[in-house]
Order: C-alpha cells, then sequence, then structure tokens
C-alpha cells in the first residue's frame, strides 16, 4: 500500500501516464484532484488517493499537509510533509486553483438562448393522428422549461419529454412531445422559459395552409395525368411504327 500510495502521488506531479504495481491483492487504483469553489469565492483544493475504492490518503489545502487513513498510509504522508517539492507542489497547485475561480464563476455566470424549432412528425403507437415535436439546441445554464399551449391555455395531457441533453461546450438540448387531435382553428403553441430570456418566448405551430395543400395536390395530379398520357402516346406510336414495318414486310414479300 505504501508503493501503491506514493507511485500515485508522484503521477500528480509528473509528466508519466503509467504507474506499474507488482502488489498481489491489488484490484483498482486512482487518484482525484478537486477544487471546489462557492459563490463567495471561498475554496479549498484537495488531492485524494483511493485503492481498492478505500481512500488511503489525501492532502487538503485547508491543513496544508498530507494525511494518511492506514498505518501505512501514514507513514508515507509524513514522508512526503517533509518533502518541501512535495508541499510546494501542493501549494502550487492551490493557487492555481484560486487563481482560476473568478473565470468559472464568469463562465456560470452567463447565459446562452437556446435555439428553438416546433415541427410536426408522424405519430407512432398513438391514439392521435400527429404529434408535435418542441426542440430546444444549445443553451446554457441547464435549467429550461417547456410549456405546451393550445388556445392560450397550458395543455398537460399526452404531453412527455426528454431529459435535458448534453451537446457538448457545456450547452445542452430538449426535447418535448405533444400528441394531438387537430381541431379547426386551433392554436397551438409551445412557450420556453430559460435564464438567457428577459421573458417566455412563444412559438406557435403553424399548419400547412389549405391552399398551399390544394396546389400540391393539384400539381401532383398534373403530373400523373401527364405522365399516363406521356404512355399512351409511346404505347400507340409503337404499335403504329410495328404495324408500318410489318405492310413492309408484306408488300416486299408479295411483289416477289
Amino acid at each position: 500500500f505504501a508503493a501503491s500510495f506514493l507511485c500515485f502521488t508522484m503521477q500528480l506531479y509528473t509528466s508519466s501516464n503509467t504507474c506499474l504495481l507488482s502488489v498481489t491483492d491489488a484490484i483498482f487504483g486512482y487518484a482525484v484532484i478537486h477544487c471546489q469553489f462557492t459563490a463567495s469565492h471561498d475554496h479549498f483544493y484537495l488531492e485524494q488517493i483511493f485503492f481498492n475504492k478505500v481512500l488511503l490518503g489525501q492532502y487538503n489545502s485547508t491543513l496544508g499537509k498530507y494525511v494518511g487513513f492506514t498505518e501505512k498510509a501514514q507513514e508515507v504522508a509524513e514522508a512526503l510533509n517533509k518533502n518541501q517539492a512535495f508541499i510546494k507542489e501542493a501549494v502550487k497547485n492551490e493557487a492555481t486553483c484560486k487563481t482560476h475561480i473568478p473565470i468559472m464563476m464568469d463562465l456560470l455566470s452567463k447565459s446562452v438562448e437556446p435555439s428553438v424549432r416546433l415541427r410536426s412528425v408522424e405519430a407512432v403507437d398513438s391514439r392521435h393522428p400527429g404529434t408535435l415535436v418542441c426542440s430546444a439546441y444549445n443553451f446554457y445554464p441547464q435549467q429550461i422549461r417547456l410549456t405546451w399551449l393550445r388556445n392560450g391555455k397550458e395543455e398537460t395531457s399526452d404531453v412527455s419529454y426528454t431529459d435535458e441533453l448534453p451537446s457538448g461546450n457545456w450547452l445542452y438540448q430538449i426535447h418535448s412531445y405533444l400528441e394531438f387531435t387537430p381541431r379547426p382553428g386551433e392554436k397551438i403553441t409551445c412557450m420556453v422559459e430559460h435564464a438567457s430570456l428577459m421573458e417566455p418566448k412563444l412559438y406557435d405551430w403553424e399548419p400547412t395552409p389549405e391552399s398551399v395543400t390544394n396546389k400540391i395536390a393539384v400539381g401532383t395530379s398534373g403530373l400523373l395525368l401527364g405522365l399516363v398520357f406521356l404512355v399512351t402516346g409511346l404505347i400507340f406510336y409503337k404499335k403504329n411504327t410495328t404495324g408500318e414495318r410489318q405492310d413492309n414486310i408484306n408488300q416486299k414479300t408479295s411483289t416477289k
């Protein structure tokens, strides 16, 4: 245990990424470094060494020294406390921790407005013929609220949500689903509330207008009708061409 504690501790201060141990009862060992702080900038720096899921020892900046929690780890901790190079490095890391606190606080205090998309998708295994999806992308902080409104009133039935999913770079995304049966003249809205917004933002679902639908239907019908005429013309042309060839062959045969 003493060898493992020293080996992992040395990894904290060297560029080595490997640590080979010849301890027969070893299962798993790892080191954890914490830089913990509060909104008032109170902080402390902590290094911890675990082996076989047991905390063997740690350096805590509030104490300013290494502490061992087993008999062997205590011996190693005493040796480290007498080594000024290790103590100076720990103090240096604590100073780095303190220096980065204002940067982290500034980063955490900023908010990023979500980009929102409202769309209709095909209903799957639902008693309703339609499903709407309200998606919010790339927002920070994580807390957000999506609410469905039908004619200005909150809709809670047949509504489901995903968790806030990480998108990378500290940003998140979330998706909400509304299974519904369309009603003539109704207004469906997705309301988004987030720290980046001065007030809730409303996104109305705009179904395809009937005029556009009719134009699409007429255009599709015209295309199909044109294809029918084209195929019929090709068949008629092929038959005429075949008939003319057969007449020419018959005339040549009778002449002979």
